[in-house]
């Protein structure tokens, strides 16, 4: 297999960040590409989601991008170089794969990812709790449910789904109660133990939270559109009684 357009890029990379390079790349540092990284792989994921095959090879040269200017300054410091990115990501694809690279046997992709967790925390030895290792700057029902579900693997559980619904439903009468008592700290946690309530809802019915509300986003912002194209006069003047009214018809309109 050729990988000469990947050599390339490499050398085009270096070449941007060389003393006679660009400007804006050379100034960058690990830092400041930080919100590109982020910014990037969700506009991979949109790709996915829209099942777009060139938008998606295009945003995966930028999330590409990223991981080569990244390796790159930490080359020019002598941290490490694409290379040892690329070796190190072998060595564990083929550590955590012994039913592909080795002699074990697996029955099904359960037990793949259950050999997976074993092996990468066989890994981690410096880990000492379950929840080490979540990614603080992930996304917050991501991180939700990834907490959840390491704190599940240990037997933390409730019984059964009427348990859930009941502290659902508590925590939403703990907001009440702080909203009576007018305290905004205390709102703020409690609303927080709603969240992480009906995130594990969700993880009991097997939905991905963070899947469920992208799509609520987008469902709203569609029937929103759709209720600026049929309105007759400015949103702002409309009544409460005409917004339903109009939400009902984009509703509708959007289903037909």
């Amino acid at each position: 297999m050729n990988y000469k357009n990947l050599e390339e890029l490499i050398a085009v990379i270096a070449k941007l960040r060389a003393p006679d390079g660009c400007p804006w790349d050379r100034e960058q540092t690990h830092q400041t590409l930080r919100p590109n990284m982020i910014e990037e792989a969700y506009e991979a994921v949109d790709a996915i989601d829209e099942n777009d095959m060139p938008h998606l090879r295009e945003e995966l040269g930028d999330v590409l991008l990223q991981v080569l200017l990244h390796s790159q300054i930490a080359s020019e410091r002598n941290d490490f170089d694409i290379e040892d990115v690329a070796k190190e990501l072998k060595d564990k694809l083929i550590h955590r794969h012994p039913h592909v690279f080795g002699n074990t046997n697996v029955k099904d992709a359960n037990e793949v990812k259950d050999n997976w967790d074993k092996l990468k925390a066989e890994e981690k030895t410096e880990r000492k709790s379950a929840m080490d290792g979540i990614s603080r700057s992930m996304a917050a029902l991501m991180s939700a449910q990834k907490i959840s579900k390491r704190a599940v693997k240990q037997g933390f559980e409730w019984p059964d789904e009427a348990s859930l619904y009941e502290c659902l439903y508590s925590e939403i009468e703990e907001f009440k109660q702080a909203e009576t008592e007018k305290d905004k700290v205390h709102m703020e946690e409690e609303f927080g133990d709603i969240l992480f309530a009906a995130v594990n809802l969700a993880r009991w019915n097997k939905i991905d939270a963070e899947q469920a509300l992208l799509k609520a986003n987008k469902k709203f912002e569609k029937r929103f559109r759709k209720m600026e194209e049929l309105a007759t006069k400015p949103l702002t003047e409309y009544t409460l009684e005409e917004y339903d009214i109009l939400w009902r018809q984009a509703k509708k309109e959007l289903r037909g």
